[in-house]
């Protein structure tokens, strides 16, 4: 049976073998959100980049840009990193560049993968039918915060391998962990994650809205893929 693992964090995926995987990469607060709300509102393509300067360089080639570091988005840029941004008639169509804290580093190192597709609970059930339709294993790779794991973006790899029970077993522990405590919060995902350290940061924003709005599912169906120099939605 094929495997699917889980890396709680980019900062260990030296430790994973991507060749011949199908990788979904992740950051549920915020910017694998805010990717599948843009090309569910009409974006043609979005290239995630590391560094906030190379982002703004994309204006110079008919890109919007988007930036976040720190939940803040500094000044000058097109969209900031809340969903509710992309919700907006400029996405359809555009070209847009990205940069975030964890979000565009997880994409980043994961795009030697053989198949990437970028996750989330408001696509997953697309992102289940990608994995199910791929021949060999799986890795989910959870952006967490600045190296270290996070909740959300590990009850995500949980949800995805429970919806995988019978497809995929788990790989390792990691996978384990991810999926028991998916089993412990799936009742209530919003109080499972009310403690949580990335909670806890948007909510010194005032930005409650974005994290209900980030943990419902399947309120679009699109599946954000990396094509080798940037994502597109593959029901285009």
């Amino acid at each position: 049976m094929r495997k699917i693992d889980v890396c709680l964090s980019p900062d260990l995926i030296h430790l994973y073998e991507l060749s011949g995987k199908a990788v979904v990469a992740v950051d549920i607060f915020r910017a694998t959100s805010c990717m599948v709300t843009a090309f569910a509102h009409g974006a043609a393509e979005i290239v995630p980049v590391e560094q906030v300067d190379l982002c703004e360089s994309y204006r110079e080639k008919g890109y919007l840009v988007s930036a976040e570091r720190n939940g803040i988005t500094p000044e000058g840029f097109d969209f900031d990193n809340s969903p509710f941004s992309y919700q907006v008639e400029k996405v359809k169509g555009a070209k847009i560049c990205v940069t975030t804290t964890n979000g565009t580093v997880a994409i980043r190192r994961s795009e030697t993968a053989a198949a990437l597709y970028v996750g989330a609970f408001l696509n997953i059930s697309r992102v289940v039918e990608a994995l199910k339709a791929w021949e060999g294993d799986a890795l989910v790779v959870c952006a967490g915060w600045k190296g270290k794991p996070n909740l959300e973006d590990t009850l995500f790899a949980g949800a995805v391998i429970d919806l995988l029970t019978g497809q995929y077993e788990v790989a390792d522990d990691a996978a384990l962990m991810a999926w028991k405590n998916y089993n412990v919060a799936a009742k209530d995902l919003l109080t499972a994650v009310k403690n949580s350290s990335h909670v806890n940061r948007l909510l010194k924003l005032g930005i409650e809205r974005d994290i209900a709005f980030c943990l419902e599912f399947d309120r679009y169906s699109v599946l954000p893929t990396w094509d080798g120099q940037r994502l597109i939605d593959t029901n285009l």
